[in-house]
């Protein structure tokens, strides 16, 4: 795309980091990131740490670690709001010089009993505008305040929501510098994105009422104004705003439960955006057609039950050797014993088609990665009765001589046995699964007999046999067939 630096677009996110990356900002993050990709520009990470009493280091490492999860890599940053607070002492001093802004020493007290008058007289309860004329200088426990148009209106050309118009009446003196010396969000906010060059801020449309505050403090710099888009919010099912009382809302959170990063950026793209009818998407195919005209107007449902479809639609994607890596700590979790990842992969391949998540997949492992399979109570009363004594008996001495240990092989020989017992394949096959993994519903048997390998399947077969003589109450043999 041939354009000029000044005609490139550039944006940004820009966290709080008073706690982790919830789902309404990832999406968040996800537009902002898709948009300069698509456009050619720049995408910049911001970090507004200027509430010292919230903000924490652990909190912008959660952020980072989200963003990095996620695959929305930054061009510029991360930049830190309190390292620059002598670019806003600038801009602060630029506002107070052109009369734009001016201080004040209101205290908190005498500002809460005027505006409880006001409230009492039926007025709005905004800054009365006192300290506007006193020609105040710095001094302790003074802060700058905007001077705010008391008349006309400010208009928002929004390229999601569309016009808005503000009454300017309605607008107070907010203030730009606080005591201590620290900007406020809406005068910071401001002066980053004029220094940084950003054309495009994409955000949540909570912050439309924002908004015309901050257009104001762009006019009274001269300063050019970004292009606004208010991306409209995210609701729970029962279309209440998204919050912990739906389930989880931080992306770290999903990593843990088993989503692939993948699958949620498919799924938080969707969440206001669409291409027609299709609904999966390759990050390269998000990049190419996404626009902020197909942004739609209204609030987005967090369905989990599509996020899982979606999840379990990439997890049969991956390849299996892939999914092994990303499996580690939740198999460290249950304490499996180390295997080799070629034995594991094949092992997941089995259970590609049957898992929503990584967790489901990990639990489905056990039968492969434990020494010792566990019954379940009630598969083995059903399955592991003394009347399949002889049956095993007669599998392990089949199996034994086996030279090749295939599916194919292995199938043979079940129908060899089938046939010599005159029993039904189905009736000898339930009974070696849960031999086997201990329950009654698993991978193919055979590919599951397959992948196990000759030692680990002769050896749970015995156990079997051992297990289901002492329900007839004979002894085991001494030594094993």
């Amino acid at each position: 795309m041939e354009s000029s630096e000044r005609d490139r677009v550039v944006t940004r996110f820009a966290p709080s980091p008073t706690g982790t990356l919830h789902i309404g900002g990832a999406r968040t993050a996800l537009f902002n990131w898709l948009y300069a990709r698509n456009r050619g520009g720049r995408f910049i990470l911001r970090i507004e740490d200027t509430d010292l009493a919230r903000s924490t280091e652990e909190s912008i490492r959660a952020i980072l670690d989200a963003m990095e999860w996620l695959g929305l890599d930054w061009d510029e940053g991360p930049y830190y709001q309190t390292e620059r607070l002598d670019v806003y002492r600038e801009f602060i001093e630029r506002l107070l010089d052109s009369g734009h802004a001016y201080y004040c020493d209101c205290s908190a007290e005498d500002l809460e009993r005027r505006r409880q008058a006001a409230l009492a007289e039926g007025r709005k309860p905004k800054y009365d505008g006192r300290c506007r004329h006193r020609g105040l200088g710095p001094g302790p426990d003074r802060v700058v305040r905007f001077r705010a148009p008391e008349s006309g209106q400010t208009f928002l050309r929004d390229l999601i929501k569309g016009p808005i118009a503000f009454d300017n009446a309605e607008l107070d003196d907010l203030v730009l510098l606080r005591s201590d010396g620290m900007p406020t969000y809406n005068f910071a906010v401001v002066i980053d994105d004029i220094t940084m060059g950003v054309t495009h801020v994409i955000r949540g449309d909570d912050h439309v009422n924002n908004t015309p505050r901050q257009i104001l403090i762009y006019q009274a710099l001269g300063a050019p104004l970004p292009r606004f888009a208010h991306v409209p919010m995210i609701l729970g099912q029962d279309r209440t705003r998204l919050s912990k009382r739906h389930g989880a809302t931080s992306v770290m959170a999903y990593r843990d439960m088993g989503y692939l990063p993948e699958a949620l950026v498919n799924y938080l793209v969707r969440l206001g955006w669409s291409h027609g009818d299709q609904e999966i998407f390759t990050r390269e195919e998000l990049i190419r057609k996404f626009s902020l005209e197909s942004v739609g107007r209204s609030a987005s449902v967090f369905d989990p039950e599509k996020l899982l479809w979606l999840n379990a639609h990439y997890i049969r994607e991956r390849k299996a050797e892939e999914l092994v890596v990303l499996l580690e700590p939740f198999l460290a979790q249950r304490g499996y014993p180390k295997r080799d990842p070629a034995y594991v992969a094949r092992a997941v391949s089995t259970l590609q088609p049957r898992s929503r998540t990584l967790v489901d997949m990990a639990d489905g492992l056990k039968f492969f990665m434990v020494d010792e399979v566990d019954y379940d109570p009630a598969a083995a009363a059903k399955f592991l009765k003394p009347d399949m004594v002889e049956p095993f008996e007669q599998l392990i001495r089949e199996l034994e001589q086996l030279d090749a240990f295939d599916e194919k092989t292995l199938e043979a020989a079940f129908h060899r046995l089938s046939e010599r017992l005159q029993m039904k394949l189905g009736k000898i096959a339930q009974p070696v699964r849960v031999a086997l993994t201990g329950v009654t519903a698993s991978p193919g048997l055979f590919e599951v007999i397959d992948i196990l390998g000759k030692e680990r399947v002769l050896q749970r077969l015995r156990r079997a046999l051992d297990f289901m003589r002492r329900e007839d109450g004979v002894a085991p043999a001494m030594e094993h067939l």
